[in-house]
């Protein structure tokens, strides 16, 4: 499970990471060449597109931080967990998602299938 626990960790970290240059290769290093990114939001392929839809939601959010919900569980090449977005600090999460990912054979995502939980009213 620490394997499954190491790549949420780096995965949440792309999703916070504000500099161009480091977000891509963040990508680049966890997503398979033509992995994929699946939301109610965006259904994007290749780490270009991916770090996009990554830069999209920061600029959605400014000033917002994800990190780990509660659920983390994984088994063969599947690992599925719980995030949250917030403010730095705040005490209850404005976003919740559930994320799945598929793993290629070399531990890289193949692809993601993210769920939006709570969302807030716009």
């Amino acid at each position: 499970m620490s394997e499954f626990s190491t790549l949420v960790d780096r995965y949440i970290a792309a999703w916070n990471e504000t500099d161009a240059a480091a977000r891509a290769a963040a990508v680049a290093e966890l997503w398979a060449e033509d992995g994929g990114y699946t939301d109610p939001m965006a259904a994007v392929r290749g780490h270009d597109a991916i770090a996009a839809v990554i830069a999209g939601a920061q600029g959605m959010f400014p000033g917002f931080v994800f990190s780990r919900g509660e659920v983390l569980d994984g088994h063969h090449d599947i690992v599925r967990f719980t995030w949250h977005l917030a403010p730095e600090g705040a005490a209850e999460p404005v976003v919740v998602g559930f994320d799945v990912a598929a793993l290629d054979a070399d531990g890289r995502i193949r692809d993601v299938h993210g769920f939006l939980d709570k969302v807030p009213a716009m």
